[in-house]
């Protein structure tokens, strides 16, 4: 027994050290790739700048000159020179840790053997790989489950191939630290490393410990809807991202620059930005929904998102009612009646006259209003009969001026010399004049007589609809609706992928709207339906994607493994779920610890101990988080007077490492090494929001539920 011991001790002795062998190879190799490529840097610069200089002194006088071939002529150089810089910047991480797994498997082409990074790699004359992105086709099988016999889809087709063997590496500061043969996903002893690091200011890849459920999301075809509805902590988010990551790899030419990436707010936008620029991506749009629309609408004066959220946490019965009225499809409904009552009174034809000649009359007008026209946005048609008017009062004009002119000319031929000196300046003044009174009748009819061509102002239209009440983040979507339908409304950029991340909050209008204008066809769509903030009766509309976009091909995915918090955390999140359960991976943490205290004083005095004791612990990340912003800023005021922290009340804060107090609502897709919850307002059905609370912790979670009948917190 003891010699089979040691002869495995001995072989992994061995390779171990071919391993070492082989990671010293590779880096001699980034190493040569990195001085090869500075080089090329440095010629590719000095072109273009002896470039520039030559032809500054060849066009010094003529500054035009300059600015065209600068437009022109140096863009390739100057692309060249952003595609090196982009190999440093990778073949630079890569140095650090060059690969994170190898696969050695057996296909049709015989025995094959990958070592898998973040970035890809090729030999110095290009024909072989060193290292093969994780992005690409044959690293799924990496990712995927047990040794044996499997397949992978390749440009070519699908590959049938036996593997043979997985192997995963932990290297740090380019120094092989450890490695582990697999024979299944991620080793347990990787995955439970990561997951027990503390979070940082960011959001990080996760390309050494994507597990074969999730790589499965990752590698989904491009067209169509992929929709995730995914238990907090499942990796939802991170998922899409890197989905992204996958589909730009493996799409550059279709989908650079054509990436719309749209989050829940400001603060979870900067959380997500780094995980794409890690991956190599940094060419990709994030915006919030409400900046989306705002770009297109030129809207300013709309509720924040935390008025918006204060008034729904406060109870606001009418504003909660006009939320869950304009989420629904009923509204929808409504705005298309809008729209055709819009569309009935919108162009009273009248025949159009020119000097008592009736020359559109208002059967043409309904024709081409109703029929000739009928497909294009009303607006439009509008412009296309405005077009049609103006040419035919033109036409008219034309022949009238022409008339003048042949009538004065006439009698001039039949004037006499003498006659034409006494009369001639005269005449050439009526004629003017006479002119000049059919240019007037033309500016006349089209200022005074076709006003009812004339569209309404559609923000005027949807205040007088909504009551001219203050605009929400409900209302974007609904102007944008009436914008499309009205005018035919597009997005300025092409759009090839979209992803709507915390989508369960989101509208069946607000899909429409973004699919009727971007004219996007592929969709990454990921959300909790256990996180809905929004109140609503109606299923979540993401859960009923087939419906909203009948032309395109819904996938639905669900994911209910939690790779965040502890299980000792995640038992008290199942407490608050309505429907499923989350299955948490093996990661003991402590306990939950639950106290009552009575009074403001009492509560922040025991707040502060507790921060001071995890971040004793080590803890990076602390957060206080309160039901809504009265609370926020009531305990934070009282703790900053004995402490730093910062208190994030709106959603235009940047979230940074430390210590944060903030409401629930803005906690969404964030994640904490602690968090302390504070129990004192929630309502009687407001599982959901200290669902949300309780699972942005990572390792410990402490609940303080406050004595009293109030739903405030209160001093004593």
């Amino acid at each position: 027994m003891w010699r089979d011991d040691l002869e495995k001790e001995l072989s992994k002795e061995i390779q171990l050290n071919l391993e070492k062998e082989k990671l010293k190879k590779v880096l001699d190799q980034i190493n040569t790739k990195v001085l090869d490529c500075i080089e090329l840097r440095k010629k590719v610069v000095k072109y273009i700048l002896d470039l520039r200089k030559k032809n500054l002194e060849q066009y010094e006088d003529d500054e035009d000159k300059v600015v065209e071939y600068f437009d022109h002529e140096i863009y390739t150089k100057e692309e060249q020179f952003r595609l090196v810089n982009k190999s440093i910047r990778e073949l630079t991480i890569l140095k650090d840790s060059p690969y994170f797994g190898k696969v050695v498997f057996e296909d049709r082409y015989g025995r094959g053997k990958i070592y898998i990074g973040r970035f890809g790699m090729s030999d110095k004359e290009g024909y072989e790989s060193v290292i093969v992105d994780w992005r690409s086709p044959v690293c799924s099988l990496f990712y995927s489950g047990n040794l044996g016999e499997t397949s992978y889809n390749s440009p070519m087709g699908t590959i049938e191939t036996d593997i043979l063997g997985k192997r995963q590496f932990i290297i740090k500061k380019s120094n092989l630290v450890g490695m582990f043969d697999s024979n299944k996903d991620v080793k347990d002893e990787i995955l439970q490393m990561v997951l027990s690091k503390n979070a940082g200011e960011k959001l990080k890849d996760i390309v050494m410990t994507i597990q074969e459920e999730q790589d499965n999301l990752i590698r989904q075809p491009r067209e169509g809807v992929v929709a995730v509805n995914g238990m907090a902590g499942s990796g939802k988010t991170t998922i899409a991202l890197h989905r992204v990551a996958y589909l730009l790899y493996n799409y550059r030419k279709l989908l650079q620059r054509k990436v719309l990436i749209l989050g829940p707010n400001s603060i979870f936008i900067d959380y997500i930005s780094m995980v794409l620029p890690s991956l190599g991506e940094e060419e990709v749009a994030q915006l919030t929904f409400s900046q989306f629309a705002k770009s297109i609408l030129n809207l300013t004066d709309i509720m924040d998102l935390k008025d918006y959220m204060e008034n729904i946490l406060s109870g606001d019965k009418q504003f909660i009612e006009q939320v869950a009225h304009k989420n629904s499809l009923e509204y929808i409904g409504d705005l298309d009646k809008l729209a055709d009552r819009v569309e009935k009174n919108c162009f009273k034809a009248k025949d159009v006259l020119f000097y008592n000649k009736v020359i559109v009359t208002k059967k043409e007008i309904q024709e081409m209003l109703y029929c000739y026209f009928k497909n294009m946005p009303l607006f439009k048609r509008g412009v296309r009969l405005k077009r049609v008017i103006y040419s035919r009062i033109k036409d008219e004009r034309d022949i009238l001026v022409r008339a003048i002119q042949k009538k004065y000319k006439d009698k001039i031929k039949s004037m006499t010399k003498e006659e034409l000196n006494i009369n001639g300046i005269n005449l050439e003044f009526r004629e003017k004049n006479e002119i000049e009174e059919v240019i007037k009748e033309v500016i006349r009819i089209k200022k005074y007589k076709l006003k009812w061509l004339e569209k309404p102002d559609i923000i005027s239209v949807y205040n007088d609809f909504n009551g001219n009440r203050e605009l929400t983040y409900d209302d974007l979507a609904a102007i944008l609706y009436l914008r499309i339908k009205l005018e035919g409304l597009k997005y300025r950029e092409k759009i090839k992928h979209i992803v709507v991340d915390e989508a369960q909050d989101y509208s069946p209008l607000q899909f429409k709207v973004i699919r009727e204008l971007t004219d996007c066809s592929s969709f990454t769509i990921v959300g909790d339906v256990n996180q809905r903030i929004i109140p609503s009766d109606e299923i979540p509309a993401m859960m009923r994607l087939k419906d909203i976009f009948p032309d395109l091909k819904v996938k639905n995915f669900s994911l209910s493994k939690s790779y965040r918090s502890t299980n000792q955390i995640t038992d008290y999140a199942n407490r608050y779920l309505k429907k499923g359960r989350i299955i948490p991976m093996v990661r003991k943490g402590e306990e939950v610890l639950e106290k009552q205290v009575r009074t403001l004083e009492e509560l922040a005095g025991d707040v502060l101990e507790d921060i001071e004791q995890l971040k004793n612990k080590g803890y990076e990340s602390i957060a206080v988080i309160c039901r809504n912003l009265r609370d926020t800023e009531r305990l934070g005021k009282v703790l900053k007077k004995n402490m730093y922290i910062k208190v994030i009340s709106g959603e235009d804060m940047i979230y940074s490492k430390g210590e944060v107090i903030l409401p629930s609502y803005l906690a969404k897709g964030l994640e904490f090494d602690a968090v302390i919850m504070i129990d004192n307002s929630y309502g009687l059905n407001e599982e959901t929001l200290k669902y949300i609370v309780i699972t942005r912790a990572l390792h410990e979670l402490h609940v303080y539920k406050i004595s009293s009948n109030t739903m405030t917190i209160k001093n004593s």
